[in-house]
């Protein structure tokens, strides 16, 4: 239309990101990099700190959160009911122990760096919280999930997730914009759960095995089902990828669950490129000098404290010591969480905007680095070599 404002078209963005995601793909693989890189790496280079070519990545970052919700739902799939309140009840104070030592070791870090005292105890806060997408991106779902090693990191970030609302809903009541009391999510999450399992056994699987014959329908239910509860799980206070993971699980004992699983698995994956090209894009590299001492040191202790501390409190539950490697290893990042948080404490005047570049800076660090690490060492989906290649 003549004269009209020019917008971000959304065909162009995504022949942007997936062409290109294409092109550095190949080069990573070539070169023997972790495919996860070569995504964030193009965020960064055609993103509007780099070429500008996408000029808003705020506009994908919806898209790309469905990405998180269906894998989430899809590792509730894999997931028997019996197994995960058996893995949360010990998962419990190894997630609590372990979220104290990250806080207090972000939280002096910072104060050695001169930040506020506010600063300091939300960078801390941040610093709690292991990648749910890193983490589970990188696990096997068809053979080590079925392990503990799968079992257990399932259950330490189903805690992490639910501390990580907790801080949220603490940062709204700080800023005076919370309506939700602080106990909401904790009451609404068995309630959550209880309703889905009678809605799967009076409603979801009758329907199922009326209408087994029509994979269609059951690919569409299946989405159905999963957006349905993760919206749900918002309402009540909680997010969106513990409602999906609430559908997964309330499903596994469904005789189509592999199936589901199998269909979704493009699906997800689409949105997870753009999950990884949002993340790369929305990171101003141009101020990087500002924070780039503090974020290495946080970086560097973050990548060696959490496996360090993972793998002692694992072991004194009577882990085996490599299990619990593998376990801290996986788990040796910041989250997506943190970005979170960085962002409400931002918008709320709670946090610096050089304290929130900190902790952006980090992830991305950690995030790339315990990337490295995974891929070049343990079992996953997407190693460069094929006897650590595993789907």
């Amino acid at each position: 239309m003549p004269g009209a404002p020019m917008q971000q078209d959304i065909v162009f963005s995504i022949f942007i990101i997936f062409a290109g995601a294409a092109f550095l793909a190949t080069f990573a693989l070539y070169t023997r990099q972790p495919v996860l890189i070569a995504y964030i790496a193009l965020g960064a280079l055609v993103g509007p700190f780099g070429l500008g070519w996408i000029r808003d990545p705020e506009q994908l970052i919806q898209m790309a959160d469905i990405g998180i919700i269906f894998l989430l739902f899809l590792l509730g799939l894999d997931m028997q009911p019996s197994a995960l309140v058996a893995v949360l009840r010990k998962a419990m104070l190894v997630a609590l122990i372990s979220s104290l030592v990250f806080f207090a070791a972000g939280f002096a870090l910072t104060q050695a760096f001169g930040f506020s005292h506010t600063d300091s105890l939300i960078i801390g806060l941040a610093m709690m919280f292991s990648s749910t997408i890193i983490g589970l991106k990188l696990l096997p779902t068809t053979v080590l999930h079925h392990k503990r090693m799968g079992e257990l990191m399932i259950g330490l970030l189903l805690i992490q997730d639910m501390l990580a609302i907790l801080v949220l809903v603490l940062l709204g009541v700080m800023k005076g914009g919370s309506d939700m009391p602080v106990w909401q999510p904790f009451a609404a999450l068995p309630l959550l759960a209880a309703g889905c399992f009678l809605l799967v056994k009076g409603v979801i699987l009758p329907l199922i095995a009326r209408f087994d014959r029509y994979q269609e329908y059951l690919f569409i239910l299946a989405i159905g089902w999963c957006l349905a509860v993760a919206e749900a799980a918002k309402v009540v206070g909680l997010t969106h990828e513990i409602g999906a993971f609430i559908a997964g699980v309330t499903l596994a004992t469904s005789p189509i669950a592999q199936f589901m699983a199998i269909s979704l698995k493009p699906l997800r994956d689409f949105f997870l490129v753009m999950f990884f090209f949002a993340l790369g894009a929305r990171f101003n590299i141009g101020l990087l000098t500002d924070v780039l001492v503090p974020a290495a040191l946080l970086a560097l202790i973050i990548l060696v404290v959490k496996p360090v501390s993972f793998r002692f409190l694992l072991g004194r539950f009577s882990e085996r010591r490599e299990l619990a490697w593998d376990v801290g290893f996986r788990l040796g990042q910041i989250s997506e969480f943190s970005l979170l948080i960085a962002f409400v404490a931002l918008q709320s005047a709670l946090l610096s905007e050089t304290g929130s570049l900190l902790i952006q800076a980090t992830a991305i660090i950690t995030f790339v680095i315990s990337s490295y690490i995974v891929v070049f060492n343990y079992p996953n989906p997407i190693a460069v070599r094929d006897k650590l290649r595993r789907d």
